[in-house]
């Protein structure tokens, strides 16, 4: 039995938890798993109604159990999200970036990952105001930089395509602090001899990002360069629908959609829960991989190889060209399961 903590969030967050938590079930019923699902909330619901977007007694929730997963939340994601990454020390940002077909992604062949330094870097918060003038504190560590790196080059021998890192910086510029982490990066691959390494810079990378994707296999930079390259990547294999997300630490997991709460379109039953039910295959991997559950790994895969199959067939949501509203959508995957 594996406790999962569910994060309903705000928007289009509680019609993607829906989703989701029928899957699991259905999962539970077809596969020899068992999940028990806890309901939480937290995000602009949680502020209003306790005077705190994360509940002390929700983060202890999400603590004790076996993993969660965060349905997108509002207004107050920085005091949900950004505080649970450094609360659990979820030091690795895992997003794929995978051409799926019938969908706007820019070539058919794309296949990466980013690996982002998840807890440092300008989104640590340190920021002060001297007279007119506002200083943001950007921190790079020695210890979180070659702890990403070696989960970089780990992800790159997992993968059977091209085994290969590029670390993105602009080195040539913040000398001392991407300095840092560049350096540590090269002196990681040295205990990888099977995988490629290369550099680059980070304004590079974003147009490369555009001209040729597909010769990508496993990046890994820093927290903010991460953050906006990991939307683009997003955007290049079709939008930011069909783009999960982990959140990774040495003893936890946290999986979530990579898109916002969307409140024009909640309670519409429009939005597409394709992100939200992929963090959740890789959540499968994950566990399985932790708990050496075989059962779990299968589970995972026959999930993402039943999302294929309906986007091949143009079973999709509307904002990549179907016609089937979120529950139907989610009903179509129960089914063949």
């Amino acid at each position: 039995m594996y406790n999962i903590s569910l994060i309903t969030g705000d928007g289009i967050g509680p019609e993607l938890s829906e989703s989701v938590n029928t899957i699991l079930d259905t999962i539970s019923d077809k596969f020899d798993i068992k999940f028990n699902v806890n309901s939480l909330v937290a995000g602009d619901a949680a502020l209003e109604k306790t005077g705190k977007a994360l509940p002390d007694d929700v983060f202890e929730s999400i603590k004790s159990s076996d993993a969660c997963l965060k349905a997108p939340v509002g207004e107050s994601a920085k005091d949900v999200i950004v505080a649970l990454r450094q609360k659990l020390d979820l030091y690795a940002n895992i997003r794929p970036a995978k051409s799926y077909p019938n969908t706007p992604a820019l070539r058919d062949d794309v296949d990466l990952v980013i690996v982002r330094e998840n807890t440092e870097d300008l989104y640590t918060g340190e920021e002060f105001q001297v007279d007119d003038t506002a200083v943001a504190l950007r921190i790079i560590s020695e210890k979180a930089s070659k702890r990403i790196a070696k989960h970089a080059f780990e992800t790159a021998m997992d993968r059977s395509q091209q085994k290969r890192v590029t670390c993105v910086h602009k080195s040539n510029v913040m000398k001392i602090t991407d300095g840092l982490f560049a350096r540590v990066c090269e002196d990681v691959s040295k205990d990888y001899p099977d995988v490629t390494f290369d550099q680059m810079y980070v304004d590079a990378c974003a147009m490369n990002l555009i001209r040729a994707p597909h010769e990508f296999d496993v990046i890994v930079t820093t927290n903010l360069f991460g953050d906006i390259l990991s939307d683009e990547s997003s955007q290049v294999v079709g939008g930011l629908g069909m783009a999960p997300a982990a959140n990774l630490g040495d003893n936890f997991g946290l999986f979530e959609p990579v898109h916002g709460a969307a409140f024009d379109i909640a309670g519409k039953q429009i939005a597409n829960p394709s992100s939200f039910i992929l963090s959740t295959k890789m959540m499968l991997d994950w566990l399985g991989s932790k708990h050496n559950d075989s059962e779990c790994i299968s589970a995972g895969k026959k999930l993402e190889d039943v999302v294929l199959d309906l986007i091949k067939s143009g079973i999709t949501t509307k904002d990549i060209g179907g016609e089937k509203s979120t529950h139907e959508f989610t009903k179509e995957i129960t089914n063949r399961l």
